[in-house]
């Protein structure tokens, strides 16, 4: 078996496997669940990424910029406007022009905005960024995204920290079938199965963040993650077999002891 590896506006990666960097209860624990994820992309919240105050403990210390790629997103933006404005400051401050775009509707769904996404995408590839884009399981809405010049489709597979899976895996399966540039599941994994199953359906890789900082133990479950992604995407170059309603047996039924 040859190294299997996935490319993103021409940057390489081996592991399929994107996590976050929010919602653990230390840095440390942050630190910890990263490393046993296997990951090699770190989403990060702008706000999350101390770069004014040296006396505050600092991101960058525990999860360092000279191992993973960081990936700017702008969670918590609600219009276009602080969506496109918070990436700008990213790329001031960390020179960041791979960038994750997310631009939510209101609770308690936070589905994703389309036509502020559509507007916020526009703006940053007019501006030179390379736009990972978090969408709805929408195929029409996703190839439309992409012949904008989105680098990467990031569907969800439920609302954001639901635990609910891949709920239309249909359309999913739909929007990579039509698809040019990498596709993601994002958001609504619960579990290491949901993430198998994403990658068993084609995805290009797996972006997480509740699963692993909700669990009970959050380095265990990162384990988990990491394998669950490799099996899927093992699973899925191997072709599962048919399904069928009527039994098959693995032994012949010629030649019994009568």
């Amino acid at each position: 078996m040859t190294e299997d590896h996935w490319e993103v506006a021409g940057r390489r990666f081996t592991s399929r496997l994107i996590v976050g960097t929010g919602r653990y209860k230390s840095l440390e624990e942050t630190r910890d669940s990263i490393a046993a994820s296997g990951a090699e992309i770190v989403t990060v919240a702008v706000r999350r990424v101390n770069l004014s105050d040296p006396k505050a403990p600092m991101l960058q210390d525990f999860v360092p910029p000279d191992r993973y790629t960081y990936l700017p997103n702008t969670a918590g933006c609600f219009t276009a406007q602080d969506a496109v404005r918070t990436l700008r400051l990213a790329r001031e401050a960390g020179g960041w022009n791979l960038v994750k775009l997310e631009v939510l509707g209101p609770p308690p769904f936070l589905y994703p905005d389309m036509a502020a996404t559509f507007e916020a995408a526009a703006a940053l590839i007019a501006d030179g960024f390379e736009v990972m884009v978090y969408c709805a399981d929408d195929p029409v809405a996703a190839k439309r995204l992409e012949e904008m010049g989105c680098v990467a489709i990031m569907p969800l597979g439920a609302p954001i920290g639901s635990g609910m899976g891949v709920v239309n895996p249909y359309m999913i399966r739909a929007i990579k079938a039509a698809a040019k540039v990498p596709v993601l599941v994002d958001a609504g994994i619960g579990t290491a199965s949901e993430a198998a199953f994403a990658m068993e359906l084609g995805c290009d890789a797996v972006l997480l963040n509740s699963a692993i900082a909700h669990a009970q133990d959050p380095v265990r479950m990162a384990v988990a993650m990491k394998h669950a992604v490799i099996a899927g995407r093992a699973a899925h170059l191997a072709g599962r077999m048919p399904r069928d309603y009527k039994a098959d047996a693995s032994s012949p039924m010629s030649g019994l002891i009568r």
